[in-house]
């Protein structure tokens, strides 16, 4: 079993991380992103580091120590870094245009799709690409799987939308007898 629960987490400077309660509060200027514990682990902040502990010795309280410092980790790294994602879009006719808080896609339909860009996220796009930027790992993540969704690579010819690093295995078409 994984023991990443015990790592302690380091806070880089410029983030600050605060205990009220249950809740782990991550913060850099005027962004703050909260983590609910629901006590099910012990945090402590001590030398410029979160330390999380388990509650209990049942076989979920390791479970849960480890994904709530993964949590916390990812709150961390998401404000003094930020996540990125990069979808290509591939197929004639097919681009993407962002116009105020709307990402405006033409896959092939016969009419535009119009993405409302959640707050908290930055899209942009260069040429085929879309690059969706963030400080929650996970809504950075969702965001791009919706777009993505809208039309999914298809593996005869590789047109529709996917990941810069996906590998799209191609099949063969029909062969004449």
């Amino acid at each position: 079993m994984s023991r990443i629960g015990k790592k302690p987490i380091a806070i880089p400077s410029g983030v600050e991380v605060s205990v009220d309660g249950t809740i782990v509060n991550v913060k850099k200027g005027n962004k703050t992103i909260p983590v609910e514990t629901h006590g099910r682990v012990s945090v402590e902040i001590a030398d410029s580091q979160v330390v999380l502990g388990k509650v209990g010795e049942a076989k979920e309280a390791a479970a849960f120590w480890g994904t709530y410092r993964a949590l916390i980790n990812n709150a961390v790294d998401g404000l003094a870094t930020g996540f990125q994602k990069s979808l290509e879009i591939n197929g004639v006719g097919y681009r993407a245009a962002v116009k105020g808080k709307v990402l405006e896609l033409q896959l092939g339909y016969s009419h535009p799709i119009n993405y409302e860009i959640p707050e908290g996220l930055e899209i942009t796009v260069e040429k085929n690409l879309i690059h969706v930027k963030g400080a929650d790992k996970q809504q950075v993540g969702q965001a791009a799987a919706i777009i993505r969704g809208y039309r999914k690579p298809e593996p005869y010819k590789g047109k529709g939308v996917k990941y810069t690093d996906e590998h799209i295995v191609r099949k063969a078409g029909k062969t004449a007898k």
